[in-house]
């Protein structure tokens, strides 16, 4: 797979990519190769040997316990995107630490994601897809050493009182009673730990620093914990674990990233990870130079939650269908609604970096899918609400009720190499509830009794009337066709008209499922007040509707997408449409409105 190139108009001056250029100019300077941390016994790619001092490491870093959200979307088009723009090297790496909550399911979703943005984590001949469990016995190892040099103890406190002596931002911590222990005696107790001799939870390893600190953070923050639990990569070889923030630096290192780029809210840890690295060094763990971390604001899109709590609230109580449903803001339900991944990329290109949490509108996002789906999208026309329309003297100018009109019209008005469509008129055709008003409004130009409309590729109509059931329903809209007004035809502007009409013959119309997405919450940040959140998705989110669609779209395959005329963007269903039932969702409107149809 290919790394999509880059637009040079999206491309912001981000403090980011000055920090680079900053590095890169200071490296090329430099007369000897910059040698990066890991021994040759602790991975592969950990081999001996200099890095070329001009290259640029980034990650991407994610936990495997969910599925991938929008959010992450802009740090995985980050990273990857600096790699490529500065010929660097961006890995793909499962900070997998906590067995209890990480599945292959979310591995396999991560992946599968990350390729559908676009991005490769091969480059050079060679995969740079890593998982934290690769380095479980380098980081135990590491662990060993700290307890040796004092810098780390076991804490046998309950956890309650562990929460307690941390103190809070007003309050000083207090020492553990266990913290001077010497560091023999922490060392036993840490391969008891190993050994499965003690119940979960009975102690931790915790870094020794400064319970004092005005940092939390640097309050002696625990680095293992006991957990009896299976590990997806590991199996049952490890009944201690790794806490992520001890973890991840570590892997930072052995993986030799230069640029550390994560979001705001790990600012308040860096001190720790400089902490870790510097000393693991001191010990000759790990070798100079140590990669840095940077912190940038993270992308925060209206309309949607992005809480890993709340998403899986949302799909364990039923107010969504799934992970990957459409109104999700996680990627695999963006991904069945119908948004591509070139729009997703040029927002997140376009909205830049800083470093303040943003706030971006969701209209801002659905512009970027318009523009791109402008360009490429077929054009088709449906009936998504549907009540039928009877051309009363159909036999009298064509001869025979039993006649067919045919009908086309380009498949993209831009796009003359995908040729044309084709469709037919015949005596009984579908068109929308919402084209009739028996009495109509100020400004309404389409059908109801005397006005002459067109229907769009074929005939002007003048309605006569309409049908009703014994309740009063409409039933039917009865219209008489105009002779010698055919588009396309030396008559088509004898008769002019303000109103068009989109159809699709009863004859030969694709019945299908429509689904009208909208806005998964009501309010622009949901979950923000003291409302819960749940009482603010909105009762409109989903709508399905018996519709019809012109022939054309008989042979659709999932995932295609097509622009409904008058209506928007529309995808055929990437898990339930089929040949037998088909079922389009819709992507987005042709213009912004909320709620809009």
């Amino acid at each position: 797979m290919s790394t999509p190139a880059h637009d040079e108009s999206l491309k912001p001056n981000t403090f980011l990519r000055a920090i680079i250029e900053r590095d890169l100019e200071a490296w090329g300077q430099q007369q000897e190769s910059r040698r990066f941390a890991g021994s040759p016994g602790d991975a592969a790619h950990h081999a001996a040997g200099p890095l070329d001092p001009a290259r640029i490491r980034t990650r991407f870093p994610p936990e495997p316990n969910g599925y991938l959200h929008i959010g992450h979307a802009k740090s995985i088009c980050l990273n990857f995107g600096l790699a490529r723009d500065y010929g660097g090297i961006c890995h793909l790496r499962f900070d997998d630490t906590n067995p209890e909550k990480e599945e292959q399911e979310y591995v396999d979703a991560i992946k599968e994601m990350v390729a559908w943005l676009g991005w490769s984590w091969d480059a050079g001949g060679s995969s740079h897809l890593f998982q934290a469990s690769d380095y479980f016995d380098f980081m135990y190892r590491a662990a060993e050493y700290l307890i040796s040099a004092g810098l780390a103890y076991v804490d046998e406190q309950t956890p309650e009182q562990m929460r307690v002596n941390r103190g809070d931002f007003g309050t000083p911590g207090t020492n553990s009673p266990f913290r001077d222990r010497s560091p023999e005696e922490h060392l036993a107790r840490f391969r008891e730990m190993r050994d499965g001799k003690h119940p979960d939870g009975a102690m931790v390893l915790r870094a020794k620093i400064d319970m004092a600190s005005p940092n939390i953070n640097l309050r002696d923050p625990a680095l293992y914990r006991i957990r009896r639990a299976t590990h997806h990569n590991t199996g049952d070889t490890w009944c201690i674990y790794p806490m992520y923030t001890y973890a991840h630096p570590i892997e930072d290192a052995l993986e030799r990233i230069t640029h550390s780029i994560c979001t705001l809210e790990f600012e308040d840890q860096r001190p720790f990870y400089d902490w870790l690295l510097g000393h693991l060094a001191d010990g000759g763990l790990l070798a100079r130079p140590l990669p840095h971390q940077y912190e940038f604001g993270r992308l925060n899109l209206s309309y949607v939650v992005t809480s890993k709590r709340k998403l899986r609230q949302l799909v364990e109580e039923g107010h969504v269908s799934g992970w990957d449903d459409p109104r999700m803001p996680t990627l695999v339900g963006m991904r069945r609604r119908g948004y591509t991944p070139e729009s997703i990329r040029n927002m997140v290109d376009s909205t830049g970096v800083t470093k303040q949490n943003a706030w971006i509108d969701y209209s801002v996002l659905d512009g970027y899918l318009r523009a791109d789906l402008e360009g490429k999208a077929a054009r088709a026309m449906a009936v998504i609400e549907p009540i039928k329309l009877k051309l009363t003297n159909w036999a009298e100018v064509f001869g025979s009720n039993a006649h067919r009109e045919p009908c086309s019209a380009p498949a993209h008005p831009q796009l003359p190499e995908l040729g044309q469509r084709s469709f037919s008129l015949g005596p009984e055709v579908w068109i929308e509830q919402e084209d009739f008003m028996e009495v109509p409004v100020k400004g309404y130009h389409r059908l109801y009794p005397g006005n002459k409309a067109r229907l769009k590729y074929g005939y002007v109509i003048e309605c006569t009337g309409c049908e009703k059931d014994a309740e009063g329903q409409l039933t039917a809209v009865l219209a008489k066709i105009v002779p010698d007004t055919k588009s396309g035809t030396p008559g088509a502007d004898a008769v002019k008209v303000k109103g068009v009409i989109t159809w699709v013959g009863a004859h030969e119309g694709v019945a299908a499922e429509v689904r009208l997405y909208d806005r998964l919450f009501t309010v622009p940040q949901p979950g923000t007040s003291d409302a819960d959140f749940l009482s603010e998705i909105n009762p409109q989110s989903c709508r399905v509707v018996q519709s019809w669609l012109e022939p054309s779209l008989a042979g659709a395959s999932s995932d295609s997408r097509y622009q409904f005329e008058r209506h928007g963007y529309f995808i055929a269903d990437r898990k339930e449409h089929g040949a037998d039932k088909p079922v389009f969702n819709k992507i987005t409107g042709l213009k912004d409105g909320w709620g809009a149809k």
